[in-house]
């Protein structure tokens, strides 16, 4: 009977003990919309993401349980009164969306997830994550726009050079009870600073983001419970220019004079609402000490001027303006949806020398994008002028040629009592030196800190190498990257442009990718694009259009379909394609039927920009005609787009499309290749590495003859080009995966670790600490020579991830849910050491040679699998941990692939080693 007992018992002891949560399995990392608690957002649906961390091996997810309360108390205690999604089926951990109760604007949203294993494990809950609503319908915003649609009379608004002041705007408010909660959704255009009772609300800087402004306008939303008290409040706002206002008259788009709108939401405890709102009862003054500020050239300050305590109460603002009730400026006021600009980083000076009696320099050590923090004791009245550059002249003065009509100073006026601390608000430079003049005294190296100043993100990768070579152009590349995130990704920093060309980042964006987690800057970036484009269907050039350039061209419009497709590959995303294929689909046929003929699509404007110029030692004299024609990039462009479209047709089932792009597709390979393909010689138009680099990248080229094509590529380049590279940013796209996929990865590397000219190396031989507009950017003409560009990265930081490190995405699984990890062990190279953290978590991946071994450590996160390739002649070679392969210990092999044993792994870490 006791045997009996135990036996019916058994089961229920087992199904208790399969239920206890997993100690080792942890879930980190809770994003709403990629974001961590974000506030403000205004979408009814938004997605929530999580990731599971887990010591052991092929943890997958087989379900989850969302739970979402209007509390953090409710959501302890498990009472989820906005969503509990029970035990849902799936192994979805990233964009799941919330299908919960309609949330009302300004709805707090609190939550929490637990997930269960393919192998029984439970997890516990997550922490609490949060975000907040929006003002999700346009009747929410009771507030009005407010500003001057004026000039003041000090002001010169029409001179090429502007001349305007921030404008200061404040709202005295009596809070009568005990405020619960209280949330501030604004809006200042061009930039605004928020302040409530003296404090500045947040930490965010040069807010809102740039936007298309005639179209879409950001606000952003601020929790400022905390700063409100019983009595009498003030709310005020700092305006300054940004694009809003126009810098250069005629040349950039001007949208007005600066104005804002803002709407202070109040709960209080006992349940009542309130608000404070802009309307015409605000006062402005433009009298304050910001008296001039622009972000080509500068911000001055007069500490004189202030206004103690205007942002206070009890402040005097009888001889303020009343505000006029102005024109909304867009149609639409959204939420933004990507981070703030952010001080991210310091940079201390290097030295300081004066060179002139008063006139000092500064060396910061590194080209950077922001400004400086002054600190300086003196008498009142003395001026502080800081001029901003990259170079310097051979006499050690700034080198300022290349910034064209930017003034890019910095004047600071002292008030005069004790030491005075300052940084602009309003402006931006890309510098590595600064020259100050005007200052009390001699300024030692502490007088002057740098801020580095881009959108705040993750920095996602690490990577490193045995070649400093590589090193150090992966540092530049670094710094030009986060250099040039300004709310849209900037060609340049510091001269009079700073404008968001789209051919700049095809490619590169998917490099940064690596680096950085841009998938909200990009994202918001596509937005800007669609916005800009006309009716008929033209994308511009530029975006957003501050310049109005639509040349109808091919390649640098392509960006817009190539990063949503990056978004898509790298993020799991697939919202973006969603969201702008009508427009994209739009754009693709405005160009076939306008340009089209014969299938041959005739239109390019830049063709492969920014080769290197003309030179006896590296171009042959047989081969002056070395500029890719406009119709060979158009028409491979529009094919490559095409397959591109019809990839996007399948993701969003608009399956009559899917042929409609095929057979086109199918057309127009066809002309390619009756047009430009030298059936004879077995090359590609003028027989340009980049010419035969497209047919080849873009699967243009007919079945058997690739092996031609490509050893034209290899001759021109190892002939003509001394072993150099002979691209501009366009070819650059994809010549090192090209030289890579067909088995010259040495000749990759040899282009990645030259250091005589044209090459990376030569840049960072000759002092760049950033990523130079022009290969010879030494020595070249100024009127187009930026020190911190991105564009001819081209394909090189993929290259060096998905490559030399061997991480990259399987797009049949996109967000990394399966990885590819094949490493390229070139010879000359002993060492590399990446990691990149991916939506699903850390994917790592060491590898050195040690003799004729191949050792190599690699981390696959939670909830995916890789398929992993070890150099080996045969799989007998591979061990694991020491190990044969025996499929014991989570290690599967699939196929020998052309010197790879390739395997299958689940999550967790790894340890391969392949030798004789």
């Amino acid at each position: 009977m006791i045997k009996r007992i135990f036996l019916l018992l058994l089961p229920v002891v087992l199904s208790y003990s399969c239920k206890q949560t997993s100690k080792d399995l942890t879930l980190t990392h809770l994003r709403c919309e990629f974001r961590e608690n974000p506030s403000g957002i205004d979408l009814s649906n938004p997605r929530l993401s999580w990731e599971i961390e887990s010591s052991g091996r092929g943890i997958e997810q087989s379900a989850y349980q969302l739970m979402v309360a209007s509390s953090e108390d409710a959501l302890n205690k498990d009472e989820a009164d906005l969503w509990n999604s029970e035990k849902v089926s799936s192994d979805q951990s990233i964009n799941v969306a919330y299908a919960g109760k309609p949330l009302s604007s300004g709805a707090q949203c609190y939550w929490k997830v637990k997930v269960w294993t393919k192998d029984g494990q439970e997890s516990g809950w997550s922490k609490p994550a949060s975000w907040s609503a929006g003002l999700l319908q346009p009747a929410d915003w009771q507030a009005k726009w407010i500003g001057l649609d004026s000039a003041f009379a000090w002001e010169k608004p029409k001179d090429p050079i502007t001349r305007l002041s921030a404008r200061y705007l404040r709202k005295e408010f009596p809070v009568g009870k005990k405020v619960k909660r209280a949330t501030a959704y604004i809006s200042g255009l061009g930039l605004y600073e928020l302040y409530i009772n003296g404090k500045k609300i947040g930490d965010q800087v040069l807010a809102p983001g740039p936007t298309e402004y005639n179209k879409r306008v950001f606000y952003n939303t601020f929790d400022v419970t905390a700063e409100l008290k019983e009595g009498n409040n003030v709310i005020g706002t700092i305006l300054g220019n940004g694009r809003f206002f126009h810098m250069r008259d005629p040349n950039i788009t001007n949208y007005g004079y600066p104005k804002m709108i803002c709407q202070l939401n109040l709960v209080y405890d006992d349940g009542s609402t309130g608000s404070v709102i802009t309307d015409d009862s605000w006062k402005v003054t433009a009298t304050g000490p910001i008296i001039a500020n622009n972000e080509y050239d500068g911000e001055e300050y007069n500490a004189t001027k202030e206004l103690t305590g205007w942002a206070q109460q009890g402040y005097n603002a009888a001889n303020w303006l009343p505000v006029q009730l102005v024109q909304e400026p867009a149609n639409l006021l959204v939420a933004q949806p990507n981070n703030n600009i952010k001080v991210m980083d310091t940079v201390k000076a290097v030295s300081v020398k004066e060179i002139k009696p008063g006139m000092f320099i500064y060396d910061m050590g590194q080209n950077f994008v922001g400004w400086v923090h002054l600190k300086v004791k003196g008498e009142k009245g003395a001026k502080v002028n800081m001029r901003f550059a990259e170079r310097l002249k051979d006499d050690s003065t700034l080198y300022m040629d290349n910034l064209r009509s930017a003034k890019v100073t910095d004047i600071y006026t002292l008030k005069g009592e004790g030491t005075e601390e300052w940084e602009p608000r309003f402006t931006y430079h890309g510098f590595r030196y600064v020259e100050v003049t005007g200052y009390p005294g001699k300024p030692d190296l502490s007088a002057i800190e740098g801020r580095v100043v881009y959108d705040e993100m993750e920095t996602t990768g690490q990577f490193e190498t045995s070649n400093e070579v590589i090193n150090k152009i992966y540092r530049n590349a670094y710094w030009g990257i986060r250099g040039n995130y300004r709310g849209m990704p900037t060609d340049c920093p510091q001269r009079d442009e700073r404008m968001g060309w789209l051919g700049d980042r095809a490619v590169g964006a998917r490099g940064e990718s690596f680096i950085f987690d841009n998938h909200m800057l990009y994202a918001k970036w596509l937005q800007d694009i669609e916005d800009a484009q006309k009716p008929e269907g033209s994308v511009p050039d530029v975006a957003p259009t501050y310049w109005k350039i639509y040349s109808d061209n091919m390649t640098w419009p392509a960006a817009y379909l190539i990063i949503a497709n990056l978004l898509y590959e790298q993020y799991g995303d697939d919202q973006p394609l969603r969201k702008h294929y009508p427009s994209m689909k739009k754009w693709m046929y405005y160009m076939k039927d306008k340009y089209m003929k014969d299938y041959i699509l005739t239109k390019d404007t830049y063709g492969d920009w920014c080769m290197p110029p003309e030179s006896p030692e590296l171009i042959h004299s047989k081969d002056p005609a070395r500029k890719t024609a406009g119709d060979y990039l158009g028409t491979a462009f529009y094919y490559h787009l095409l397959t591109v479209m019809e990839r996007f047709a399948t993701i969003t089932g608009n399956t009559a499309d899917v042929s409609a792009f095929k057979e086109l597709g199918e057309k127009v390979k066809l002309a390619f290749n009756e047009k430009f393909l030298n059936k004879k010689e077995g090359y590609y138009a003028n027989n340009t590495p980049t010419a035969n680099i497209f047919s080849l990248a873009y699967g243009l080229t007919p079945s058997g003859s690739q092996d031609t094509v490509f050893r034209h590529v290899v001759d021109k380049t190892l002939k003509d080009y001394n072993g150099h590279i002979s691209t501009g940013l366009v070819g650059a796209e994809w010549l090192m995966r090209v030289l890579t996929n067909y088995g010259r990865g040495d000749l990759a590397y040899q282009l990645a670790t030259n250091t005589t000219y044209p090459s990376w190396g030569y840049m960072a031989e000759h002092g760049a600490t950033t990523i130079w507009e022009l290969w010879n950017g030494n020595t070249a003409d100024p009127a187009m020579n930026s020190g911190n560009h991105v564009m001819l990265l081209g394909d090189l930081v993929v290259w060096y991830y998905e490559n030399l490190a061997g991480i990259k995405p399987d797009p049949s699984a996109p967000g990394f849910k399966k990885i590819v990890m094949k490493p390229l062990p070139v010879k000359g190279l002993n060492k590399v050491s990446a990691s990149y953290h991916s939506v699903h978590g850390w994917i790592r991946s060491a590898w050195e040679k040690e003799g004729k071994t191949f050792n190599w450590k690699i981390t696959v996160p939670a909830n995916t699998r890789a398929a992993v390739y070890v150099p080996a002649a045969s799989e007998q070679q591979v061990k694991e941990g020491n190990a044969a392969i025996s499929g014991d210990n989570g290690v599967k092999f699939v196929k020998m692939d052309g010197g790879y044993a390739v395997f299958e792994v689940g999550s967790g870490e790894y340890n391969f080693s392949a030798g004789e």
